[in-house]
């Protein structure tokens, strides 16, 4: 079991913000009997709040691998002084434009921080294990977003977001950079759902680290040399459920996620016989949890 979140992570993280992510939605008035409620002192969510957990994920053990492996799921996000602290895969990012409750358009910008740890240790696969391990990097950059709420019903939000980030700690010493895009509604006053699209896009330098084999490798693991270009490398779909359990989703409290998820390594990554021979280009994560928001 590793101590830093593996890349699948960060659907479970976001998974967490259905008890209270649609924040300016939710701190809106309305009459519909079924959705979050705002009583007369408002919302969890009007001024500074935080909102941490813990879970359990089930998920593959490096991008491409075929080997699963149970790993933890600490969570922490928030709203203090009016910077927004969202989670990430290993990491975090920090909005710094304020939102206004009753925008219908907000902006985010901020920096993105994650570690990435893939095929750091603990590799099962012995053949992987034998091309070597990899360092940790330390991915640093900008991240934008633009979120829309009130689309299909008064309390739903569809959010738009760009990450690019580069290694600082000298590891794959390239750029990465993921665009998402995440619809979420509540389905009843104590219950939302959240469908994330995604995809990851990196440089030369980054898909060499993690999906070429050098001459090197492959003398001691016995795969073939692999040359691996840049290009986008894996796209993603996942389905995410909170529950919260006074039955309100804007008051805070206790909350239950759940996920399921299916991403598709492509590209260089998908030939990569990391991939191709040792692991499989499907790729699936469950998980879940229980989060506390004060």
């Amino acid at each position: 079991m590793r101590s830093i979140l593996p890349t699948p992570a960060t659907f479970a993280a976001v998974a967490f913000a259905c008890a209270g992510v649609a924040t300016p939605a939710l701190a809106q008035d309305g009459p519909d009997d079924n959705a979050p409620a705002r009583s007369a002192e408002g919302t969890v969510f009007d001024g500074d709040w935080v909102q941490v957990g813990i879970g359990a994920g089930f998920a593959p053990d490096y991008d491409g691998s075929d080997d699963y492996e149970v790993f933890p799921l600490p969570i922490i996000q928030g709203s203090l002084g009016g910077i927004d602290i969202n989670p990430r895969a290993a990491g975090f990012a920090l909005d710094f434009i304020p939102d206004s409750a009753d925008s219908k358009v907000n902006f985010g910008f901020g920096p993105a921080v994650r570690l990435r740890t893939s095929r750091t240790g603990d590799i099962e696969d012995p053949v992987v294990a034998a091309a070597g391990e990899l360092d940790t990097a330390v991915e640093v950059g900008p991240s934008a977003s633009i979120g829309v709420s009130g689309v299909l019903n008064p309390y739903d939000s569809l959010s738009a977001n760009l990450d690019v980030r580069w290694d600082v700690a000298g590891a794959h010493e390239g750029m990465v950079i993921n665009p998402g895009i995440t619809y979420f509604t509540p389905v009843s006053r104590g219950a939302g759902i959240s469908l994330s699209l995604s995809a990851e896009h990196g440089d030369e330098a980054f898909n060499e680290y993690y999906y070429s084999v050098t001459p090197a490798q492959a003398t001691a693991s016995g795969l073939p040399v692999y040359d691996a270009g840049s290009g986008f490398n894996k796209l993603s779909a996942n389905l995410l459920v909170g529950v919260d359990l006074d039955g309100d989703l804007a008051n805070g409290g206790l909350a239950l996620f759940a996920i399921g998820g299916y991403s598709r390594m492509i590209g260089d990554a998908e030939k990569s016989p990391f991939v191709a021979l040792r692991g499989d280009a499907d790729q699936f994560l469950i998980g879940g949890g229980i989060g506390y928001t004060f």
